[in-house]
């Protein structure tokens, strides 16, 4: 028989919210994990707010909206505010029951100088990768570093000389400006939206962007990130910062390998590794100048002739898989915010969550 089309509205709903969620919906593994990285942070959480005053929102609630942003593409603070308060699986992920008001979305503009910071970001990355089962997914001996170009949020048209000297773009709005045959450095020149931003390029015959460099260091048994930063987009960010991040994970007295890509082979950055007893698996740049002379290279037999040599280049690979999830997925292509420390934060967590969204699943092929 058919069924009517007919509203009954009810004053009362007698459904839990958790009873709405699917009992194997993939969030529910993911905010077990959360909320054991949050209460292991709970302390670090409580320094830093006041003992007096009015209550804040819970800080384990906006940390955990940040990391829905990124699974779920939400481009704005705002939309997802709008997203949490009519999304009940949203709802759900936060810690919010069905008749809790939603914060305003000004909220995380606020806490961002207190709570979404660089410090925040690196301690709940360092802690989710300390858990005891997620540390037995780590390879403590086998390691992976790139870097990769985000876009400030900022114009080109920005970018003026720092003397005061450039001519403002035509008028209106979006007024016209042609650079053309104009030199434009980051020595001469500036951006006035975000001044932490640089002129870069990936190589020659690309285009320039003003950008930072986000830096990751990969564990090499699952491609889990063990480590991430952010710098000034310059020639030799990556290598100063892949060794700062080598430091970071490596016992002093152990041995390691570090793979990397022909950007890495340099004298100075392989002697660095030596010295630090970091083995390095280095692709070679192989480039032949035009007298048909080839490139040399710090890199020899006494590394490549090793099985673990080829084994490294392959896996290295993988540490893309992470970049493409957060420029794709993560929206971190372009950065929403400006400053090398905000965007620092936004990256990490962006990491991080990379890495959330593939622990459960390797914990459930370990178990």
């Amino acid at each position: 028989m058919r069924g009517d089309d007919k509203r009954a509205e009810g004053m009362f709903s007698y459904v839990r919210l958790e009873e709405r969620i699917a009992a194997d919906h993939p969030l529910r593994a993911i905010r077990a994990l959360v909320e054991e990285v949050l209460s292991k942070m709970s302390a670090q959480l409580s320094g830093l707010y006041s003992h007096t005053g009015r209550p804040s929102i819970a800080p384990e609630q906006l940390l955990k909206a940040t990391l829905l942003q990124a699974f779920f593409t939400v481009r704005s603070e705002r939309q997802l505010v709008e997203q949490i308060d009519y999304n009940m699986l949203f709802r759900w992920f936060v810690g919010l029951s069905m008749d809790d008001a939603v914060w305003d979305a000004s909220t995380f503009s606020k806490n961002r100088d207190r709570l979404i910071t660089t410090e925040v970001a690196q301690a709940f990355l360092k802690t989710l990768t300390g858990l005891p089962q997620v540390k037995a997914l780590l390879s403590s001996d086998h390691f992976s570093v790139d870097g990769t170009m985000i876009d400030a949020w900022a114009s080109m048209k920005s970018f003026v000389p720092k003397d005061g000297s450039g001519r403002p773009p035509g008028p209106g709005r979006n007024g016209e400006r042609s650079f053309h045959k104009e030199k434009r450095s980051n020595e001469t020149h500036g951006s006035t939206t975000d001044t932490d931003a640089r002129l870069f390029r990936k190589g020659n015959g690309k285009e320039s962007r003003l950008c930072f460099l986000g830096h990751t260091l990969m564990e090499n048994r699952n491609g889990l990130i063990v480590d991430a930063q952010v710098s000034h987009a310059t020639g030799t960010a990556e290598r100063d910062t892949a060794l700062t991040m080598i430091d970071r994970a490596k016992s002093k007295s152990r041995r390691v390998t570090l793979g990397a890509d022909k950007l890495f082979d340099t004298q100075g950055f392989i002697s660095a590794l030596r010295a630090r007893k970091v083995t390095p698996h280095i692709t070679i740049d192989g480039r032949v100048s035009k007298h048909g002379v080839a490139r040399s290279t710090a890199m020899d037999g006494r590394t490549t002739r090793h099985p673990g040599y080829e084994v490294s280049q392959r896996i290295r690979k993988r540490i893309e898989e992470g970049f493409g999830w957060a420029k794709t997925i993560g929206g971190i292509a372009q950065v929403k915010v400006r400053g090398l420390v905000k965007v620092a934060a936004a990256f990490t967590f962006t990491m991080a969550a990379y890495n959330i969204i593939r622990i459960p699943k390797l914990l459930l092929a370990a178990a």
